[in-house]
């Protein structure tokens, strides 16, 4: 698809991406489903598996044999890259995207029937089954549909200012959107402020590194401590802490005065 041409190419190379998305999540699926395995672990240890195939893609098949050396595809096509939103800018068409897919989150968990057996199977699955909710089904149907929009995701950032295979495609941004969800109080709508938030660290820690020679691991640092003082507030006001002391044990004088002297 890099030498082609048509309207065609760039609806194929994005339906790849959720294609393959909602395939690798099915991995996940089937080991929740199957071999009840926590999902947390299996999608974390997936994601470095993912990277080493990426590494593997850039460094032999799909290296850029005129790339200098350097791990790297060959540049996109136009046919195959995202317009820009405002010409100028990197801001193109993946914004469009995620916010349709927001809109589209919380429309399904506020407005239809199997948003509700989603939050219900969340909740409490022993009693979605006394309702017939199928946990089986529904799972698949989370995982498969959170894979293809990660992947939706994946393609446009290659396909935007990217416009090529590099092993530096995501700084961290799977891990940032744990940080994302629970500052937008697992919020659809509430994501997408977040997520604005978010996206302004990376920017400034682009910003630090280049005036202020700063490493790029500042940008992590301060995600990490705000999803900290984030759990710390919300650990304060939904429990309450107490500092339990030994109670003192009172012993009469009188049976203090009866005791034999040693």
């Amino acid at each position: 698809l890099v030498d082609a041409s048509g309207f065609w190419v760039l609806p194929v190379v994005l339906l790849a991406g959720i294609v393959a998305g909602a395939l690798w999540a099915a991995i996940a699926a089937g080991l929740k489903t199957h071999l009840h395995c926590n999902e947390i672990l299996t999608t974390i240890m997936l994601n470095y598996i993912a990277l080493n195939l990426l590494l593997y893609a850039v460094h032999g098949p799909l290296k850029d044999p005129y790339g200098f050396g350097f791990p790297q595809s060959v540049m996109f096509g136009e046919a195959a890259l995202l317009p820009d939103l405002i010409p100028g800018t990197r801001l193109h068409l993946g914004l469009a995207f995620g916010l349709l897919a927001a809109v589209s989150v919380w429309a399904l968990f506020a407005r239809s029937f199997i948003g509700f057996q989603l939050h219900v199977v969340g909740q409490d699955p022993r009693a979605a089954a006394f309702a017939g909710f199928s946990a089986r089904r529904l799972t698949w149907f989370a995982f498969l549909v959170g894979g293809a929009t990660a992947g939706l995701a994946g393609a446009s950032e290659v396909t935007g200012p990217i416009g090529q295979l590099v092993p530096q495609v995501s700084p961290g941004y799977g891990y940032t959107a744990i940080i994302v969800v629970f500052l937008g109080r697992m919020h659809a709508l509430g994501i997408i402020a977040a997520s604005a938030l978010l996206a302004l660290t990376f920017i400034g820690g682009e910003m630090l590194q280049i005036a202020m020679n700063m490493p790029k691991a500042t940008t992590g640092l301060f995600q990490g401590l705000l999803l900290f003082y984030l759990l710390t507030c919300d650990a304060f006001i939904h429990y309450r802490i107490r500092l339990n002391r030994p109670a003192r044990q009172f012993i009469p004088r009188a049976a203090i005065a009866a005791a034999p002297e040693v």
